[in-house]
Parts: C-alpha cells; structure tokens; sequence
C-alpha cells in the first residue's frame, strides 16, 4: 500500500502487516532482508516507511501493568497517547513529556525520543523511560535499561527505530491535582526580547513561542509566548472545581477534502499572522485552560494535514546551541521572510542540555519549528535553512525531516558513529532494520 508520513511527503509503496503479538515477529521477518516497525504515522517524513516490509504495531496496544505509588507505566509499544491520557488524567496521573499530538504511540514517541513544552526542566521522553524490550534481527527479546544493554537502550532512545522492534516499555507518570493549567500568554515585540523571556521563565514548567515569521526589521521575532503550570484544585474557578479531572469532548470537526493549495500563500498568511498576534495582545494575562488545547491545539482538527493541499508539507525542525541560536533563529526568520514562502506554523522552544539517547534531537539551546506547503522552490529553501543550521553548530529533527543531506547529519550528530557501531553489533553489520530515512541519511 501506498504509505507516508504526516506531511503526506513523501509516499513510498510498502508492503505491510500487522503485528498482533511478539511471537509473530521471526515469522513475519523471515524472507525479508529489511524491516521496520511503523507506530501511528505521525512521523512527518520518510522515517517510518520502509518498502520491503513496513510492521504496524497498532495492535500491540495492552497496557501490562501499573503501580498507583510509583507511577510507574508497563505498556505495548502500540499504546497510544491518547489512551494514556484517557485511563490516567482521570486517576490524576500524567504523562512525563508529551509531543505536539496525542495520536503518537509509546513506542514512536521512543524511536524518536520525543520532546515537549518542558524540556528545558525535564529532558525528553526517554528520560523517564525505566526499560524497555527490544526485538531484535533474529526474533531474540532484549531486555534494555540503564542496567541492561545500556548501549542498546541509549541507541534505542531517538534511534528512529533502527535498532530492532520495540514491543513493550515502562516508564514513570507524574502526579496532578486537576486536568487544567493555569497558562499566561505574553506579547513580546521582537526576538532578543523573546529568549530574553524564555530566560526568565524557566521556573514554568512549560513554555513555547508562536512566532511571526514573516516580521521583518524592528519586528523580527515577535512572538506570543505562552507559559503554563498544572493548577492545584483549591485554584481552580467554581464552574471547574466540580470535575477537576475531565477529559475532553471528542473533535467533531474534520477537513474533508485538500485545501486548494492556493489558499496558503504570503498574503493569506501574513494577514492570519497580524491578526493572530493582536488577538494575543488582548488576551494576555493568565487563565485556567484545558490540558487538551494546551499540549494538543491541532489535534481537535482531524486530518488537518489536508489543509496544505494534495502535494503534501514539510515541516522543518532545527535546534541551534544557545550561543548562537540569536544569530541563528534571526538569520533563519530572514531567509523564511525573504524567500516569499512563509510557513503557517512557526514555533519556537527552549531546550535543556542534551539527554543521554545517542541519536536523540535536542542540545541545550533554542529549536525552531516551522510548516512547508510543498510548491516550488520549497526543497531549495530548505536546504539554504539546513545551510545555516549547520553553519551555526545545530541540527534537524530526524522525526521531521524530509530532505536532509547525508553529510549535514553526520555533521549535526556527533554520536552517529558510536549509534553505528551499537546497532551493527546488536543487528549485524548488514542492517536488517532499515527506513527510507536511513537509506538516505546513510545511517
């Protein structure tokens, strides 16, 4: 069938089958030299298409086991976020870090070491990983933990899936009094102001930026940053304190058809920016918000990839040492403004020190994320993005890209030869777990 990522960019025909218990694995491997485990999709790129045998993992979806005072977490690589969030929140438990999307499984969210809104406090998902088990080429399960195969675990974590098929983790929720956050959004006129509050910040534990990136001159970088912290329920308004833990309604709004691509262009999106950021100037200030539009904005819009039309998009994601991310994040936002093709999503995030996964995205600095309509002249601009990335010491996000070159990656991860070695020990030196990210990045 033919599969992609999220970005509908690109699409690669694959074979796939399904796996419904780990029993199966040797039986579905045998007489395929390649293989990759695929979890919910979400991936924005090539990295979890594999042409000879793509292996879904959404039926691997039991949760095993659970400790009320630990918080700890035993759960089927195909668990889905959403699944988390729907038997714990109520419980008033949470999960350590969530990504953008909530639609991601537990193992996708360790193949690619996902990070949140509050990395700069508590590292990425793999942090709050205990152990996890890992099948290797020949069927063998491998117990994996900071104790056992520790090279193996460190490789697993941000290893894109190259290492083997995850089939089950435990990991460690935290504690919350209620489903809400108290967020307060700022207006912040230009860049240097922008890290400037992300510096005094750090004792949120969340935070991120909407940027405008088509603001040039004085303008370049403003932002609204919005900051938040899980409230306590003697905090919360009267019309709340009666369910503190609710869930969400479920979305009923999907795109039903690709946007003509037409609709996304500088105009359109130059408009949307100016007024998106005067409407955050009036409502600035702090408020009680659901955790669901809080870490999951785009989630209540089913399908809203169709939104960049039939070609598909590309969201670029790089990360800068802190140094230089001023001088970076500026000289990207003016290429992004120069070249007339303005992203409609632009977010802007500080990270913490790097975690301990080998290949795993973030350094301590500032990333930078931003959504392509693919059209002319898109890839180009791109590469000229990768081009500054890399000129200033960064490096994209494997989970999103697309069209990254070889070189640049091996320049950007500096532990790409040691992720080399642990994986063709654990996996022979002929890779039998294999993307068409892979192949391409020569990993």
């Amino acid at each position: 069938m033919k599969l992609s990522g999220w970005g509908r960019y690109p699409v690669v025909d694959c074979r796939v089958e399904r796996l419904r218990e780990r029993e199966a694995l040797p039986g579905l491997l045998a007489g395929h030299d390649t293989a990759l485990a695929r979890g919910n999709g979400r991936s924005y790129g090539d990295a979890a298409l594999n042409p000879e045998l793509t292996l879904s993992m959404l039926a691997m979806d039991r949760m095993l086991a659970f400790d009320a005072k630990t918080g700890l977490l035993t759960c089927e690589a195909g668990v889905m976020l959403a699944d988390v969030l729907a038997t714990f929140v109520p419980r008033g438990w949470f999960p350590p870090v969530v990504p953008g999307t909530k639609f991601v499984t537990v193992g996708g969210m360790i193949a690619a070491d996902v990070h949140g809104k509050n990395h700069h406090r508590d590292g990425t998902f793999g942090a709050h990983v205990e152990s996890l088990m890992l099948a290797t080429a020949n069927g063998d399960v491998q117990p994996c933990s900071r104790a056992e195969n520790a090279d193996l675990f460190r490789a697993t974590l941000g290893g894109m899936g190259l290492t083997g098929v995850i089939l089950a983790a435990s990991f460690r929720l935290k504690p919350i009094a209620t489903a809400f956050v108290m967020a307060e959004t700022l207006a912040v006129r230009d860049l240097d102001e922008t890290m400037a509050v992300f510096e005094a910040s750090r004792d949120w534990p969340y935070s991120v930026a909407w940027l405008d990136c088509l603001a040039r001159g004085a303008k370049l970088g403003r932002s609204l940053i919005t900051r938040g912290t899980f409230m306590a329920r003697r905090a919360l308004p009267s019309q709340l304190a009666s369910n503190p833990s609710r869930l969400p309604p479920v979305s009923k709004f999907s795109v039903p058809m690709d946007a003509p691509s037409v609709l996304l262009n500088r105009a359109s999106i130059s408009r949307f920016n100016e007024l998106y950021y005067r409407w955050g100037r009036v409502r600035s200030g702090g408020r009680p918000v659901h955790f669901d539009p809080f870490f999951f904005p785009l989630d209540r819009i089913e399908a809203w990839n169709r939104l960049y039309g039939r070609r598909g998009f590309v969201q670029y994601q790089c990360v800068l040492p802190k140094a230089k991310s001023p001088t970076g994040i500026a000289a990207l936002l003016e290429r992004i403004a120069a070249s007339g093709q303005g992203p409609f999503l632009t977010v802007l995030k500080l990270f913490g020190p790097a975690g301990e996964g080998l290949m795993s995205f973030p350094m301590e600095g500032y990333t930078l994320a931003l959504d392509f309509p693919i059209r002319g002249g898109t890839l180009a601009l791109l590469d000229g993005l990768d081009a500054i990335t890399h000129a200033h010491g960064g490096r994209v996000y494997l989970a999103k890209d697309a069209c990254c070159a070889p070189e640049r990656v091996r320049q950007g991860y500096p532990q790409r030869d040691a992720f080399k070695a642990v994986r063709a020990e654990a996996v022979g030196e002929t890779p039998r777990f294999a993307s068409a990210l892979s192949r391409r990045l020569a990993l």
